[in-house]
């Protein structure tokens, strides 16, 4: 039994009470909508210290990444199918066949894929497909690679188009750019996280 299952389930035998979960029809109908929800998901994030690409007719991911980091030395690709792998700038690698996380420091680009994107905060659905989650975090630059078909409007939407999928350990919203501004009120990117987010709209 995983760590996270042997919490849940000591949650479970020591819950006394239970309650019905609450109505929440009436904030629903109160959530953010958008006319454009790609163009509102751009917006935001470039507010927030990232930028979204709409990916160019018969320009591949791997050109555009070549083009926006073409000084990178180090690129972790996880995605299998991406075309034009040869474009990419650097020692190109693929980071399941690392054995330690510690082995991932140093990486200049990560290109990783996510399912689902929310307008209102420009959050990316990124769920654990890899080996060593470590490469969401701990690269200098993300390139996230999403559909803009995937893009819903608020996490009311979001919520309702999560996957269920027990057997998938981890997953996350990621926004943008990691910062910090706790100390002296000084912006701060890389803080816990890539200082720089693309996401590439597809």
């Amino acid at each position: 039994m995983s760590s996270k299952s042997a919490i849940l389930s000591a949650i479970r035998q020591n819950t006394k009470v239970q309650f019905d979960c609450p109505d929440l029809k009436s904030l629903e109908a109160h959530a953010l909508t958008f006319a454009d929800p790609v163009a509102a998901f751009s917006k935001v994030l470039e507010q927030g210290g990232g930028r979204a690409v709409l990916l160019p007719e018969g320009k591949s991911v791997a050109e555009l990444v070549a083009e926006l980091y073409p000084n990178a030395t180090t690129v972790a690709n996880t995605i299998n199918t991406l075309p034009n792998v040869d474009c990419l700038p650097g020692r190109v690698f693929n980071p399941d066949m690392v054995n330690e996380p510690a082995e991932l420091n140093g990486t200049d680009v990560a290109i990783i894929s996510s399912s689902l994107g929310v307008a209102e905060n420009a959050c990316c659905w990124i769920e654990e497909y890899v080996r060593h989650r470590a490469i969401f975090f701990i690269a200098e630059a993300l390139i996230i690679v999403l559909k803009r078909t995937d893009i819903v409007n608020n996490m009311h939407e979001a919520y309702l188009r999560l996957p269920n999928r027990p057997e998938v350990p981890f997953a996350c919203f990621i926004s943008g750019p990691s910062k910090t501004a706790d100390i002296e009120q000084a912006l701060v990117f890389g803080a816990h996280g890539a200082k720089e987010v693309t996401v590439v709209l597809v």
